[in-house]
C-alpha cells in the first residue's frame, strides 16, 4: 500500500464564514477562538498589508524537494491557500516566481510556507502574498515522495486540509471547518466591543478604570506611592 497520497477531496467551509474571519483579522480571530489555533512567530509574513482568508491544502515535502508543491496545484480551488511543510526543519527556497505564477492561475490565494521562499521580489511585484519561515535563494530538487492534503504540522500548529486559514501582518491562524461559524460570531461581538472600548479610551478613560483593575492591584499587593520607601 502506497505510503504517500495526493488527496484530490477536501471539504471546505462556507465562504461567507471565510470573509467574516479575513475581516475581523488575525488577532481577533485568535482571541475569539480561546487563544487556539495560532501558527508559531517564526512564520512571517513577506509583504506588508496583505490579508488573505480561504481553505487550507496542505503539503508534506521532503526537505529541500518541492515535487509535492507542484503536486498539489492540480488539486488548488480559487480562494484556497497553499500550506507547505517539511518533514524536518528547512529554510530552502521551496517556492518562488513560476510556482505563484501557477497559482495565480488557479486563484489560489496565497501561500503558507515553513520553509523558505525565493525569488520575493517577484512575487511582492505580482501581489502574491506568502507567509515563511525564511527568504533563501538556496534551490531545491524535485525527487522525493510526499502527501496532498494530510494533516500537517506548521510552526507548531497542527493544521489539517480544508482548515480555514487567516493570515495578515501578525500572523497566520488555522481554525477546523466547525469552529469557523462560533469563532465568527465570536469575533462579531469582540470586534464591536473593542469600538466602544476604544471610543472610552480615546475620551481619557484609564484602562486601570474601565477594566476594574484598581481591586486586583490591590489584592495582587501593589502599592501605589509617590516615593519609594
Amino acid at each position: 500500500m502506497a505510503s504517500h497520497y495526493v488527496v484530490r477531496s477536501v471539504e471546505r467551509a462556507g465562504p461567507e464564514i471565510i470573509a467574516a474571519l479575513g475581516e475581523a483579522g488575525v488577532a481577533t480571530v485568535h482571541e475569539a477562538a480561546g487563544r487556539v489555533g495560532l501558527l508559531g512567530p517564526a512564520i512571517r509574513p513577506r509583504q506588508a498589508g496583505a490579508v488573505v482568508a480561504g481553505s487550507a491544502i496542505t503539503v508534506s515535502c521532503h526537505p529541500g524537494d518541492n515535487l509535492m508543491i507542484h503536486a498539489a496545484v492540480e488539486v488548488c480551488a480559487p480562494g484556497d491557500i497553499l500550506v507547505v511543510t517539511t518533514t524536518s526543519p528547512s529554510t530552502d527556497g521551496m517556492f518562488g516566481e513560476l510556482l505563484a505564477t501557477s497559482l495565480m492561475a488557479r486563484g489560489v490565494a496565497g501561500l503558507i510556507s515553513d520553509a523558505g521562499v525565493r525569488d520575493i521580489a517577484a512575487l511582492r511585484e505580482m501581489g502574491f502574498p506568502v507567509w515563511s519561515r525564511a527568504v533563501h535563494a538556496q534551490g531545491t530538487v524535485k525527487a522525493s515522495p510526499g502527501s496532498v492534503n494530510v494533516p500537517v504540522v506548521a510552526a507548531g500548529q497542527l493544521v489539517g486540509p480544508g482548515d480555514i486559514i487567516v493570515a495578515d501582518d501578525d500572523g497566520v491562524v488555522a481554525l477546523p471547518i466547525a469552529l469557523g461559524a462560533p469563532v465568527a460570531e465570536a469575533a462579531a461581538k469582540r470586534t464591536a466591543a473593542e469600538a466602544d472600548k476604544r471610543a472610552q479610551l480615546a475620551s481619557g478613560t484609564l484602562g486601570v478604570d474601565m477594566y476594574n483593575l484598581r481591586p486586583l492591584l490591590a489584592e495582587l499587593g501593589v502599592e501605589y506611592v509617590d516615593r519609594l520607601p
